[in-house]
Order: structure tokens, then sequence, then C-alpha cells
């Protein structure tokens, strides 16, 4: 297996699951202790929640993104010492990216899993409840959806495009009466426009009081150098230089997801394989329908390694 380049894939919000995590860290004493370290680091049992639940505090944007940090890097720790598989590139949806800067030794895992509770915190912060909206819209080009969003958007009401996800679906956050109007308008013109139920409009302008608290915490945390690039979610490029890592955290957080310019980078590059590292397999299934001929496993349980040990014998 080692012998195909191979990309490591992050996933971000939304793959939560209560139970997430509890095999591997029960089969792996290292994957155990990243999550004593999360517990520790927090000051809380992060590792309870994870594992037991409940759904509705798990679902808490602030509880969120910890858990599914630490459950990536549990799963990170124990594919490096089981598999001896090393990437040529990371790259993480979102959240994910924080997973793939640990990965890629840039970020301290302590320091990661308190940045992110302190994102999570800030993003539901950011916007009161009822501002802010955001919609699945699916087939419509982005080109396309960047002429509606404009007319859609007023002085004080704007919609933007938030994620390429890839496989035909955008995601755009704002106002929730302007992602009204644009919900309303691609409907009219027979197009498929979802509302989506969040807790706060991630990934456009309305978060820029999270930014600014994010780049607070980061000016306080030493960025170490990469020994893999990472593929940053703005700009959808490989980035090496670790002064340059806090001000594309700092920019995700207003800024639009390159989910899928970012999955055909890694391809362009030289990646033949990737792993989905973390808990479920959403991002395996965004991937497939971007790139349908990059093959890639999700990692996340004993279950799951034991496949990919069959496969690389």
């Amino acid at each position: 297996m080692q012998s195909e380049p191979t990309a490591f894939f992050f996933p971000g919000q939304g793959s939560q699951k209560a139970g997430m995590g509890a095999a591997l860290a029960a089969a792996f004493p290292a994957a155990r202790e990243i999550f004593d370290r999360a517990d520790e680091a927090l000051g809380e049992k992060l590792s309870e929640l994870c594992f037991h639940g409940p759904e509705d505090r798990l679902a808490l944007t602030a509880n969120t993104q910890p858990a599914i940090l630490t459950c990536s890097i549990a799963a990170w720790t124990v594919v490096r010492a089981e598999l001896g598989v090393e990437p040529v590139v990371c790259l993480g949806h979102s959240l994910g990216e924080f997973s793939a800067l640990v990965a890629a030794g840039a970020l301290e895992f302590s320091d990661a899993v308190k940045l992110v509770r302190l994102r999570g915190e800030a993003m539901q912060a950011a916007v009161p409840a009822g501002v802010g909206a955001m919609a699945a819209i699916i087939n419509v080009p982005a080109e396309d959806l960047e002429a509606r969003c404009a007319a859609a958007s007023r002085e004080d009401s704007a919609v933007t495009i938030a994620n390429e996800n890839g496989g035909g679906q955008l995601v755009v956050a704002g106002h929730a009466d302007a992602v009204g109007r644009l919900v309303a308008e691609v409907k009219a013109a027979r197009g498929k426009a979802i509302l989506l139920n969040v807790s706060a409009p991630f990934h456009c302008s309305l978060m820029q009081p999270a930014a600014e608290r994010l780049a607070e915490a980061l000016a306080q945390i030493s960025v170490a150098p990469l020994r893999t690039p990472v593929i940053a979610n703005v700009d959808a490029e490989p980035n090496n230089d670790p002064s340059r890592v806090k001000d594309l955290l700092v920019r995700q957080i207003t800024g639009r997801v390159r989910w899928e310019t970012s999955v055909r980078k890694a391809v362009h590059i030289g990646v033949r394989r990737g792993l989905e590292i973390g808990h479920g397999k959403v991002l395996a299934g965004l991937i497939k329908r971007i790139s349908p001929d990059l093959p890639v496993a999700a990692v996340g349980s004993p279950e799951d390694l034991d496949v990919l040990k069959v496969g690389a014998a």
C-alpha cells in the first residue's frame, strides 16, 4: 500500500456520532492515550461524550469540533503504528484542516484540541440564533450560483457560496432572509435547494467575530515546520510554509471551503490512493463523485484496519 502515493483526508463537522472512537480506543492503547490527552487539555471527559453521547450534546458545535479532531488523531496515530503509511499530502474539510496540520507536525495535538474548542464556541457565538442560515444547492454551476447570490444579496443582507463539496453540491451561507431569497429563486428556476439544519452560517462574512477570536488564540501558539504539505481550504494549494498556517486558518473561518478543487489538486500532484482518517465515510462519498478513479478507504475502527492489512498483505 505504501508504494502508492497516498493522501490523508480528515473529516469535518457532520461526521460525528455517539460511540465514535470507542472501539479504536479499546483495541489500541495509543488511541486511548489521545483521548486521555484531550480530556486533560480540555479539563473534562470529552472521551465519554465521544464514546457514549448523548447525541444532542455531541452535536453542539463547541463539542463536535474537538470530538471529531480527537477521533481523527487517534485513528491517525494507529494508522502510523499499524500500517506504516506516510502520506505525500494531507487535507481536511473545514475543521479537518486542524487534524491535517497535527498529522503534518505543524500543530501540537493539545494546542489543536483547545483551539478547535474555542473555534466552535466562537463560531456559535458569532451570529444570534435565527439571523443566519445555510442551504445546499444541487446541480447549479458555481458561476451561475455566484450571480444568483449577488442578485439575492442586499447591502445589509448577503448570501455567498460557503462550500464547494463536489459532485454538483454547493452550500451557501449568509443572512437568513438573503438565503431564503436565493432558495426561492433557485426553486423558481427548477433547481434543487435544501435549507440545512445548522446552528450558524459557517464560512461567510458573518463569521468575522469568530475569525478575530481565533486569530487572537493562534497568536499564542507555536507552529512547527511541516513534514508533509497540507492543502489549505481557502486556496486549494499545498502549503509547506509554517509562517502561513495561522493566516490560512483564520481566513478559512469566513472563506469558501474549496473541497472539490483541493481533491483535484491532490490528484494533480500525484496522489493515487486516499485514507479518510477518523469517524465515518462522508469524505469518501464526496471524493468518489469528484474523482471516481481515486480509491479512498475509511479508517476509523479496528475492522477498517483489518481490511487494510489484508489488502496490503
